[in-house]
């Protein structure tokens, strides 16, 4: 384990994983270290999973990978280290053309998995050029909880190829068993639900209340 990563929430630590001979950063989030939330049960690491599992399941690949395992604090997530430009973030990207379509999927994805916290700096530019979306442990809650910096594409038509992809899910009417095991019945259902809608939405809704943000915005 490198060290603890600083001005995170939660306890977030840096660490080296190994696969038989290669080794790789990643970021472990441990159950342990979480800060109790009034709204949402412990255990925000298998949500984490279930995000990057339903990136997948979509084919976005948005979400770097993320596994659960038993680390030195016990359970916890364990998401390979995003190499990423520290001062990139939503609200730089969203001014380069380039970036539209990958951020434009990250907004239907925080649709989909109802993600009450994405900042700014939660979408990153990879060292690769490709857009990551982190920070997703506040997701999958069976109540409206969207809380998101990106409204910029409110109103737009939602791309077709996000529509059949979140259509293709719905109809499947059960979770690929990587999603479903991490999340209890009552989410699963939800996630279906916001699945089938998803798919039959024209545009990206509005937020008429101007609440719907997380803070801090970065």
């Amino acid at each position: 384990m490198r060290g603890r990563l600083p001005w995170s929430s939660n306890a977030t630590f840096l660490v080296d994983v190994t696969l038989e001979r290669r080794t790789a950063l990643a970021v472990y989030k441990p159950q342990r270290g979480e800060r109790p939330l009034w709204d949402f049960p412990r255990g925000l690491h298998r949500r984490e999973a279930a995000a990057y599992h339903l990136a997948e399941a979509l084919g976005w690949g948005l979400v770097p990978p993320t596994v659960v395992r038993d680390g030195p604090y016990g359970p916890g997530s364990v998401q390979l280290f995003v190499e990423a430009d520290p001062e990139e973030h939503y609200f730089t990207l969203r001014e380069r053309p380039e970036h539209r379509a990958a951020l434009v999927r990250i907004c239907a994805f925080d649709l989909l998995a109802n993600n009450a916290d994405r900042k700014g700096g939660h979408c990153l530019l990879g060292r690769d050029g490709r857009v990551w979306a982190i920070d997703n442990g506040l997701c999958f809650h069976v109540d409206p909880k969207l809380r998101t910096v990106i409204w910029d594409f409110a109103g737009d038509p939602v791309p077709a190829a996000v529509r059949d992809a979140a259509r293709r899910l719905g109809a499947a009417r059960r979770l690929p068993p990587a999603i479903a095991e991490l999340l209890e019945p009552p989410e699963r259902e939800a996630l279906l639900a916001r699945a089938a809608a998803l798919g039959a939405l024209r545009r990206f809704p509005e937020d008429p209340t101007g609440m719907r943000y997380p803070w801090p915005l970065v």
